[in-house]
C-alpha cells in the first residue's frame, strides 16, 4: 500500500533559492511541493496541507526567529536554511524550528532534514560551540550521543552507529537527563547545538 507523499512548503526571499529547492523537492518521490512563496504572509493560503515548512530569509536572526515562531503558532514543523552566524541556529531553534541546515549543505542533506523534522524529530547540521560559557560535565560518549541525536538519529540508529546496545543508549540518555535536567529531544538537540556537540557525530 502506497504512502501519501509528505507535503512541503518553501518560503524564501531569494527567487533562485525557491526555484532550486522546489525542483529538488519535486524530484523526490516521497515529497510533494505544496507552495513556494516569498514570505509567510504570501504563503498562508498554501500552508494548510504542508507537513513541514522550509524557510530561508536573508535577514537578521531576530526577524527570522519571528517568522519561525509565527509558523510554529500555526502548527507547522519548520526547517531553517541559513548561511548566517551560528548564533542564528540557536535563536531559530529556541523559536521552535525543528531543523537548521547550512546553505552549504548538499541537496540530499536538505531532504533528509525535511523528512526527519516532519517525523517529529530534530535535525541540525551546524555546530555553535562558542555560544555558551559553561558546558555540562558530559563524558565523550554522552557528547557523541547528543551529537547523533541532534542530527536526527533514533535510539536504534545511535546504538548501531556506536556499536552498543539500545539499553546502553537509554542508560546514557538517563545520565544526560540527570545532568541537564531534561530528557526531551528538542531540549537536548538545542543543548547539542549550543555546546558544539553536533560536530562530534
Amino acid at each position: 500500500m502506497s504512502t501519501e507523499a509528505m507535503g512541503v512548503a518553501v518560503i524564501g526571499d531569494c527567487p533562485v533559492f525557491r526555484h532550486g529547492v522546489s525542483q529538488l523537492i519535486e524530484g523526490a518521490p516521497d515529497l510533494r511541493l505544496i507552495a513556494a512563496a516569498e514570505s509567510v504572509h504570501d504563503a498562508v493560503d498554501g500552508l494548510r496541507d504542508a507537513d513541514v515548512v522550509l524557510v530561508d530569509f536573508q535577514q537578521p536572526g531576530r526577524r527570522l526567529a519571528s517568522a519561525v515562531a509565527e509558523l510554529r503558532e500555526r502548527g507547522h514543523a519548520v526547517v531553517v536554511v541559513s548561511s548566517s552566524a551560528q548564533t542564528d541556529a540557536v535563536r531559530v531553534i529556541r523559536a521552535g524550528a525543528g531543523g537548521y541546515v547550512s546553505r552549504q549543505a548538499e541537496g540530499d542533506e536538505l531532504l533528509t532534514a525535511l523528512r526527519v523534522v516532519a517525523a517529529g524529530r530534530c535535525y541540525v547540521s551546524a555546530p555553535a560551540s562558542h555560544l555558551l560559557k559553561e558546558t555540562p560535565r558530559l563524558t565523550d560518549r554522552e557528547q557523541e550521543i547528543l551529537g547523533l541525536l541532534a542530527h536526527g538519529a533514533t535510539d536504534d540508529e545511535i546504538a548501531c552507529r556506536l556499536r552498543i546496545s539500545k539499553h546502553t543508549v537509554h542508560s546514557h540518555l538517563d545520565r544526560i537527563g540527570e545532568k541537564t535536567g531534561t530528557r526531551r529531544r528538542f531540549d537536548l538537540t538545542r543543548l547539542a547545538i549550543e555546546h558544539g556537540f553536533t560536530d562530534r557525530a
